[in-house]
């Protein structure tokens, strides 16, 4: 049945192929049209003169290759996504039942659903990476407490695997997720272990976990994925180690001051937290009160405050110099999944002493915030340039246009779509990470095709590639914005020809002569692209045929216990 409503719910969303319009998921196309036809080279020409896409772990743009061969590049997106999205709901259940009953984790499966975060994330972030690897690593946590507490070794095949395969889709989830979710999952084992009142059911499960068995399950699981993650993406630690990310760093809204700047907090606190925010002091309340939700709400409270980018110095004392480099919305992200089984238990408690007046009121806060992700997405989208790029990519492929490079202004995210229909190749992208050129990473600018909005950083990476274009054999500037246009001719660049009934215009230099490779040292070799065309893509394989291994019937402990649900039901009564 929760199946069935995120069906109804996302399905039709979906199909209308709303999250085109998302800031990131024309680039997860292009990444993912790159392996359609070149799977074992990773090298891409199309970007920053040639990048190596061993920067970014490639599971889901992979299958999102496989699938389009079906289907279309645009339709297997959204097939990709819509699966992230039943993944989700199965594995928020899985883990809850690890802090609440089955009822309440079944309202945090349904809650799923509807979570404002997750809206906010497919429909106008379009992050797939992390709503794909979240689900995965949601769905491992179980197994990983079944290896510690009983020593189940399916339980540490299927929890190991799709370690694995969530590291391949996303590396900062394993990461990060090690802190915020396996972490307090560790914990809920030691707790049960030292609880008193657990003696029974902890014998009835085989008996109590001994410390050295505590330490040497979690260290032999920590050990063998932490060696497997770093096989699967071996190329990806080798360039990193090689090409560290040590350019200037780039201005990010979720790292703002949201009260300073409440634009912002609007964008990537209110919209992805939606209903939640009216949950925040039962979930405060419920975790201090109950010892056995205590770390999980440590590890909730850890990803809400960093979360708020600027707004405190948490998220810069946490990550350091990371801060400046990654995107504060994830955080939030994380911290709503952490939240949803105090909102089973919400969700529980409201039905049983206001009945069908509960179920309204909860469904109508569960459609607002999904609501309220979606239109905003709509309101507000990311890729809001309302043209097509097929004439530009048209111009592109004829009478040898593309022998030379070009770059857009004023495109926005339409880059990622024209990469994708043309075989020129760009000194510009989407990919902060993997640009190399010394023009783009010492400015502090992103995509050079929204250089204004960046201020004096970006201006200064547009004129100083502009200025060395002869370096890049690059020849070709199509100009969307007219705002560009007096810093093309003081550059010395002329107007050659109109597109798109005049609105984009295409400039160009007579002295710059065909590109040539300028990153070949960066090329990954062979074997390299043989490792990244099988091993990620062979861990979600491997993952999905282990997990179907049938478990041997055992016990399952109720997760929350006589003793907690009467702790619970006294402070229910209290609070009434």
């Amino acid at each position: 049945m929760i199946f069935l409503a995120a069906l109804v719910v996302h399905l039709p969303l979906l199909l209308m192929k709303l999250p085109l319009k998302s800031y990131d998921a024309n680039f997860h196309i292009f990444f993912a049209s790159h392996y359609l036809h070149n799977w074992f080279d990773p090298w891409n020409p199309k970007w920053y003169a040639g990048f190596s896409q061993t920067t970014y772990p490639p599971l889901p743009q992979q299958w999102l290759a496989l699938v389009s061969r079906l289907i279309g590049l645009d339709m297997a997106y959204m097939t990709i996504q819509f699966v992230a999205i039943l993944f989700l709901a199965l594995g928020v259940y899985r883990f809850s039942l690890l802090w609440v009953d089955r009822r309440a984790a079944a309202f945090a499966a349904l809650a799923s659903v509807f979570l404002g975060s997750e809206c906010f994330l497919v429909y106008s972030a379009g992050q797939l990476s992390t709503t794909f690897a979240a689900p995965l690593y949601l769905n491992a946590l179980p197994y990983l407490s079944q290896w510690v507490r009983h020593g189940k070794w399916r339980s540490f095949l299927k929890g190991g695997t799709l370690f694995v395969a969530a590291a391949a889709a996303h590396h900062a989830t394993l990461l990060f997720g090690s802190v915020l979710f396996a972490l307090p999952v560790l914990a809920l084992v030691i707790f049960d272990h030292t609880n008193t009142d657990r003696k029974n059911t902890d014998r009835q499960e085989g008996g109590r976990i001994s410390v050295p068995a505590f330490l040497l399950r979690t260290g032999s699981i920590v050990v063998i994925v932490g060696a497997a993650v770093a096989l699967v993406l071996l190329p990806f630690w080798i360039a990193l180690i090689h090409y560290p990310v040590t350019q200037t760093p780039i201005p990010h809204p979720s790292r703002a001051n949201y009260l300073l700047s409440p634009q912002w907090g609007l964008n990537y606190f209110v919209v992805p937290y939606g209903a939640l925010i009216l949950a925040l002091p039962f979930i405060l309340l419920r975790g201090s009160s109950v010892p056995r939700l205590r770390p999980l709400l440590l590890g909730f409270w850890l990803a809400f405050l960093v979360g708020l980018g600027g707004t405190t110095p948490v998220g810069r004392m946490v990550l350091g110099r990371a801060f400046d480099v990654l995107t504060m919305e994830r955080f939030s992200y994380w911290a709503t999944l952490l939240a949803l089984p105090f909102v089973g238990l919400l969700a529980t408690e409201l039905i049983d002493r206001f009945q069908m007046r509960a179920v309204a009121g909860l469904t109508m806060a569960a459609a607002l915030s999904c609501a309220l992700a979606v239109a905003w997405a709509t309101y507000r989208p990311a890729d809001a340039a309302d043209f097509q790029v097929n004439t530009v990519a048209s111009w592109l492929n004829r009478d040898g246009h593309d022998r030379y490079r070009y770059v857009t202004l004023g495109f926005g995210n339409k880059i990622s779509r024209l990469a994708v229909l043309t075989d020129a190749s760009s000194v510009d992208g989407e990919w902060n990470s993997g640009r190399m050129l010394p023009e783009l990473t010492q400015f502090g600018g992103g995509a050079l095709t929204s250089s204004k909005y960046f201020g004096k950083g970006g201006l200064d990476a547009l004129s100083a590639i502009l200025h060395h274009a002869d370096r890049y054999g690059l020849k070709w500037v199509f100009v969307k914005d007219p705002y560009y246009e007096p810093l093309l001719v003081f550059a010395g660049w002329r107007r050659v020809d109109d597109l798109e009934d005049k609105t984009i215009t295409v400039w160009s230099r007579e002295d710059v002569a065909p590109a040539i490779p300028v990153n070949a040292p960066q090329i990954p070799p062979r074997w390299q692209g043989l490792m990244w065309g099988i091993l990620p893509i062979g861990s979600s394989i491997l993952a999905m045929l282990v997990v179907l291994i049938p478990e041997r019937r055992w016990h399952r402990r109720r997760a929350v216990e006589p003793s907690v649900a009467h702790e619970n039901l006294v402070l229910g009564r209290v609070a009434s």
